[in-house]
């Protein structure tokens, strides 16, 4: 089960909602009054008996959950190690961000708010939100970076589709970081009426960590799952990709005070650490606030945000959340980066060998096993957040351009 309270460890959130260094709430006043009237409530209505119960019959009977956990025969003899693939992708709306969406609108309903924001840059969270918003028949509007509507053009068809007005962000890069930006505006101007359901586990407290505790059913699912498969709960090493990072969040969760358990987080590496096109924040960025709360991002020695640049639409942002800015600093997770075309390729190896398209994000995960060094014993998860419908142009373009 989810945990109930505050856990005073080492690398869950303190009271003041601070994972270690990172954290907080660095709000403008306006909102001081919806985000402590969610910090006071959140915990006491997630927990409640008729909250779980609905929660948890949603994600069984809408979500379709449990997710698979599946052994991918294939490339563990390529790797000579055992590889297991969490099959987030096959949730409803084809990736891990329903869970959090279904646990948000449920919160807001109990708060009642009617007017539900969002922010979304690869349009998976976009979508998860639109879907749930259709479910329960509350207003829906979701901003998204300009350039992101191009890109992720199946993903706004369907957030239009279920009833949903996309907003685009048309100012700095035009991408999940302004579409952030503008879904905060909206939220000071809307602050009685507007629950704002975050995406990632980012932004002031409490939502890195109720995000996370959403999120945790991956974690627990697969501490049974890998029990029944291979006599025990715990895997030797975790993998997921890491932006914002609600999914790693999931996947690292119920394993976060195991030492035993390797947490490994990848990041976008764009065109190369070095190039000026990247979103690598652990190694590019330094201690800063970004979107309300203290965390790793990308930023000029005058504070001001650096354009992060992926060919990922859901890696692309200039910051991590605070646990995961947290469990690197401390030397709890290993951090890999991988580039585009890293990325691109792992996807398409992943396809031809297990007949699975995973989203860009999910394929940066994926790309550093080439990286690594497995035992022939060890049991490797990797958490497959997302499928890569999304991303068929991109595939498509690329792999005509180099020939394939």
């Amino acid at each position: 089960m989810l945990e109930t309270n505050l856990d005073q460890k080492k690398y869950n959130v303190d009271e003041q909602g601070f994972y270690g260094e990172f954290g907080g709430a660095f709000i403008p006043e306006m909102l001081y009054p919806n985000v402590e009237n969610l910090r006071k409530q959140y915990l006491e209505i997630m927990y409640e008996a008729e909250f779980q119960k609905e929660f948890r019959a949603l994600l069984k009977d809408y979500v379709g959950r449990p997710s698979p956990l599946y052994f991918a025969k294939k490339i563990s003899a390529h790797y000579n190690t055992k590889i297991y693939l969490k099959r987030e992708d096959l949730n409803h709306t084809g990736a891990h961000k329903i869970n959090n969406t279904i646990g948000q609108i449920l919160m807001a309903k109990r708060l009642g708010k009617h007017r539900i924001i969002a922010e979304t840059g690869a349009g998976q969270h976009g979508v998860a939100t639109a879907t749930v918003c259709a479910l329960e028949g509350l207003e829906c509007i979701v901003f998204m970076g300009e350039v992101d509507i191009a890109r992720q053009a199946p993903n706004v068809a369907r957030m239009r589709m279920l009833g949903a007005k996309v907003v685009p962000a048309k100012s700095g890069s035009r991408t999940l970081k302004d579409a952030t930006n503008e879904a905060i505006r909206d939220w000071i101007n809307h602050p009685n009426d507007t629950h704002y359901i975050i995406g990632s586990v980012v932004g002031p407290h409490p939502y890195p960590d109720m995000v996370a505790r959403f999120q945790s059913v991956i974690s627990e699912e697969m501490k049974w799952q890998l029990k029944e498969q291979t006599g025990s709960e715990n895997p030797d090493t975790i993998i997921a990709c890491v932006g914002g990072g609600s999914n790693a969040a999931g996947a690292f969760y119920h394993y976060l005070e195991n030492e035993k358990v390797k947490l490994v987080a990848v990041e976008a590496s764009g065109l190369g650490n070095d190039t000026g096109k990247s979103a690598a924040t652990s190694v590019l960025g330094t201690k800063g606030v970004l979107h309300g709360s203290r965390t790793l991002l990308m930023q000029t020695e005058d504070g001001q945000v650096e354009e992060p640049y992926s060919i990922s639409a859901g890696l692309d942002y200039p910051g991590i959340g605070p646990m995961h800015s947290h469990l690197i600093r401390s030397g709890r997770a290993e951090v890999f980066g991988a580039t585009d075309e890293e990325a691109l390729h792992a996807a398409r190896f992943l396809a031809k060998m297990e007949g699975i398209i995973p989203a860009l994000e999910t394929a940066h995960a994926f790309a550093v096993l080439e990286k690594m060094k497995f035992r022939k014993d060890e049991v490797v998860v990797v958490n497959l957040s997302g499928r890569g419908d999304k991303d068929l142009a991109t595939y498509i373009d690329f792999f005509k351009l180099n020939s394939f």
